[in-house]
């Protein structure tokens, strides 16, 4: 099976900004001690209304199935749910613009 890019897009609530920060620090090492990410980089970015985008490459579609079932995943996302809104790619101004421009965030 081929790798596959994803978004994730997480929107923090009021206040809680850096502990999303910080379960944003633990997703990708999760998922990669798992092996069900690739080695390529992952980029962070912050768009105008303060929804941060996560892209990232899944080994396969089924590392992505296998990532929704498994329990050290959901944990992880469960608190990230607790601190911010999971968003859309069209929820957000930059989508509407045929070139979107975003800011970047460092990548520990």
């Amino acid at each position: 099976m081929d790798p596959e890019v994803a978004f994730a897009l997480y929107r923090p609530q009021d206040g809680k900004e850096r502990e999303l920060l910080r379960l944003i620090g633990d997703h990708l090492p999760t998922l990669r001690r798992l092996e069900l990410i690739t080695d390529r980089p992952p980029l962070l970015l912050r768009s105008l209304d303060g929804t941060y985008v996560e892209i990232f490459e899944w080994r396969s579609g089924r590392a992505a199935r296998v990532a929704h079932e498994h329990p050290e995943v959901a944990a992880v996302w469960e608190a990230m749910g607790e601190v911010a809104d999971f968003r859309a790619l069209a929820d957000l101004e930059e989508s509407k613009a045929q070139f979107c421009h975003f800011t970047p965030v460092p990548v520990d």
